[in-house]
This record gives C-alpha cells, sequence and structure tokens, in this order.
C-alpha cells in the first residue's frame, strides 16, 4: 500500500518558487493572498519526487484561459499538466490532461473521455484542486469531489522524478492559493477501474525514423525530393503509442524558423500494388512516396471555421502506388501549436513488410 507523507503547504510569497511566466506576482484576492499568474509557470525549485499529490484552490473568471497544475516537471518546457479552461464550462472539454514535451503541448493529439471530462465551474470563487499521480496513472478531483472527476490511465511522460507547481496560459490571468504538495513511497492510485485498452488498429505503422527539424518554406512548390533534400537529415527511431500515433514533440520542440520534420517508414513490397492509407496528422502534412508529392493537407487550428479545433484522427485516406521492392514513404509534418504527430495505418499489410 502506497503510504503519503504528511502534506507540506508552500506559500507563494516563499523564495522556493522559481518563476517562468509573464505576469506572476503575490497579491490579496477574494480575501486571501495568493498567486497572480498569466502566461507560463510557478515550480518549487528545491523539490522532486515521484508518486504523490498537489493540491491548490484556483479561481479565475469565465473568460477564455487555460490554468491548472503541473507535476513530474523536468524543466520549463517538458512536465504533466492538467489545466481547466472556464469557458468550456460544463462541455465534455471543460478541462485537459496533457504531456508537454520541449514546450510543444498536446492537446490535439490527447483528446475524448481518457483526457478530459465535462465539469461546470464557479466563477471568481475558491476551486479545490487536487491532482494525485502514481506510476503511470493520475486521478484528478476538482471542487472538493470525494471521488476523481477523470482517471488517467496513461501519463504519456513516463515513470520519472520531477516538481511540482502550477501553470497558466497567454489569455486570462488565474490566481492560486493554499497550494501544497505530498510525496508517496510507492505506486499506487485507489482510482477507478482502467478503461480498456486502447486496441492496435490492423496495419497501423509502429514506428518512424524522425529527421531533425527544418523550416516548412523548404518544402514550398517540391513536388519531387532530390538527394539534397534528404542528405544532410538526422534520424531518430520513434516508437509510436498503441494508437499509432507518434508524437513527433518526443523528438524535439519547434521555432518559429524551423517547424518541420520528414517521418520515414520503408515499405517493402512482394509487387507491384495499391494500398489505402489511413492517416492523421497535426498540424500540416505533405506525403511523399519515392520522393513524389502525392498530397498536403491543413488541419491547423481554425483552419476551416472558427470552431475548428484540428484534433488528430485516421480522417484521410490516400491510394499508396507501390513499386516492387523498397518503398519510401515520407511525412512532412509541420506544426504551429496544439500537438505535433502523425499517424498511419494501411489497409492491410498482405505482401508488404515494413522495414524497422
Amino acid at each position: 500500500m502506497m503510504t503519503f507523507s504528511s502534506p507540506e503547504a508552500v506559500s507563494f510569497d516563499s523564495e522556493r518558487w522559481r518563476w517562468n511566466a509573464a505576469e506572476a506576482r503575490v497579491e490579496d484576492y477574494l480575501g486571501r493572498k495568493s498567486l497572480h499568474l498569466r502566461g507560463g509557470t510557478a515550480t518549487i525549485a528545491d523539490l522532486s519526487f515521484t508518486h504523490g499529490a498537489i493540491e491548490f484552490d484556483l479561481a479565475f473568471s469565465g473568460e477564455r484561459g487555460f490554468m491548472g497544475g503541473i507535476w513530474r516537471v523536468e524543466d520549463s518546457k517538458n512536465y504533466e499538466e492538467l489545466y481547466v479552461r472556464p469557458h468550456q464550462s460544463g462541455n465534455p472539454d471543460a478541462n485537459q490532461y496533457t504531456p508537454v514535451f520541449h514546450g510543444v503541448s498536446g492537446w490535439q493529439l490527447y483528446h475524448g473521455p481518457r483526457y478530459s471530462v465535462p465539469v461546470a465551474y464557479r466563477f471568481n470563487e475558491w476551486i479545490h484542486v487536487k491532482i494525485v499521480f502514481s506510476g503511470e496513472q493520475a486521478e484528478i478531483y476538482i471542487g472538493g469531489m470525494e471521488k476523481p472527476v477523470l482517471f488517467v490511465d496513461d501519463l504519456k511522460r513516463g515513470v520519472r522524478p520531477g516538481s511540482v507547481g502550477v501553470s497558466c496560459g497567454d489569455f486570462a490571468a488565474a490566481h492560486f492559493s493554499n497550494f501544497s504538495y505530498t510525496v508517496a513511497d510507492a505506486p499506487l492510485v485507489k482510482g477507478r477501474r482502467a478503461p480498456e485498452p486502447v486496441a492496435v488498429p490492423q496495419g497501423v505503422i509502429p514506428s518512424w525514423s524522425v529527421s531533425d527539424v527544418f523550416p516548412e518554406s523548404v518544402l514550398k512548390d517540391k513536388y519531387v525530393l532530390g538527394e539534397g533534400d534528404l542528405a544532410e537529415r538526422s534520424w531518430t527511431r520513434l516508437e509510436t503509442e498503441r494508437s499509432g500515433l507518434a508524437n513527433l514533440a518526443r523528438v524535439q520542440g519547434i521555432n518559429l524558423r524551423k517547424n518541420t520534420v520528414f517521418a520515414r517508414q520503408v515499405i517493402v513490397s512482394d509487387r507491384e500494388q495499391t494500398k489505402r492509407l489511413d492517416f492523421g496528422f497535426s498540424d500540416r502534412v505533405r506525403v511523399y512516396l519515392n520522393r513524389r508529392l502525392l498530397f498536403r493537407g491543413d488541419d491547423a487550428y481554425l483552419s476551416r471555421d472558427y470552431r475548428f479545433l484540428g484534433s488528430i484522427g485516421y480522417f484521410d485516406s490516400l491510394y499508396l502506388p507501390f513499386i516492387e521492392g523498397e518503398n519510401e514513404l515520407l511525412m512532412a509534418v509541420s506544426e504551429d501549436l496544439g500537438g505535433w504527430g502523425v499517424q498511419a495505418k494501411l489497409e492491410n499489410l498482405a505482401g508488404l513488410t515494413l522495414q524497422d
């Protein structure tokens, strides 16, 4: 059985806090000394542990905003996060669990009931939040409930120690008070029964070779790739998640000039044949087979209408004309915000072999 230490409160005027935010100040709010935070994070500098809990009170308006708690913080760009969306109060995406890799949040990749849950919020008053994390799981309590409103069965960053703290996005500010943390000595949450494991799709591509990052503009009007387009690229092998998702931010981050990578898979066909490829991407993709451009897609946030989120899924299909022998599939994936990913599955693998 997991044993918890006693909760340790850390006042926001303590020197233990490390600020990394556009706005961070201690002030009186709703009758309490609190932290006003916007555009960044606040973490405890001298702390690192693997299993345990954080608790805090949170207050916000009904304006569009993204504020919550972070744990297993490696640095300012790598951590686990749970945030609320006040402007989505009562909706299925009223909150969000997401990993953050290299400064890239993954909410477009991790969506649905495993990662968010409907909660109705009260505005401009204190709401209690508790996050229990243990092993690869986490329980989320919002509003002083005795049972978790959200059970996360598969934390994406792995079981590793880190610091804890709070976060708030660049939109509406939030106030935090009564922060405390608790350290546990073993991985166990009381939780609810975990949902059934995600089924591995038939024909899924289970890994990719991911290139180093380069500017998207390099591929403008590039209908055929030459040797020079790939000669200087370096490659990292990335295993996909059970769903087939490759979170490309696991390899590296982006910047304003360099936001694109190639995801490469060599497919050996025993004959000339055509196969359907179902795939998803975030945010934009160019698909090349044997160095020739076959498809370009744009699923960026708001790219279709003001409600379009750009969530990833197997929403597109392409018929690949394989030649006998080796075929090189290249997905050039570009990212702006919200999740950098690609996933693909072939209708079947008859006559095909995926190279490791």
